[in-house]
């Protein structure tokens, strides 16, 4: 006898996410999108018919005046591709939805990044 199941026979179930395992994924995620260490983002989700809606609380990385840093755009430009990023991001982790995500900005990170050689 076999041990062996093939895939028709294999039982389908699901994996259950909590709802802080989203909370901590999405601070990862728009933490990464803005520049800025996941311990400073406070995030909120709520339903919205199915999908969530996150509220996110963080302060955005800006470089210094005359330094080039590689983030290209206005700071408003760099936020709303952070929101495109934090929705397929979190998509593709989690498989949940997201149909809205508000940033409220709480400061500026002015530190230049130092490149590791």
């Amino acid at each position: 006898m076999s041990a062996a199941v093939t895939a028709e026979q294999a039982v389908h179930g699901r994996n259950t996410i909590t709802s802080r395992a989203v909370r901590r994924i999405v601070s990862a995620v728009t933490a990464e999108a803005l520049g800025v260490r996941a311990s400073e983002v406070s995030v909120e989700l709520s339903d919205a018919r199915g999908a969530l809606t996150v509220t996110a609380n963080t302060p955005v990385h800006v470089s210094p005046l005359g330094t080039a840093d590689g983030a290209s755009g206005t700071l408003l430009e760099r936020l709303a591709r952070a929101q495109t990023t934090i929705r397929e991001r979190c998509l593709q982790l989690t498989g949940s939805t997201i149909a809205h995500v508000d940033l409220h900005i709480t400061g500026a990170k002015l530190e230049q990044r130092r490149r590791v050689s």
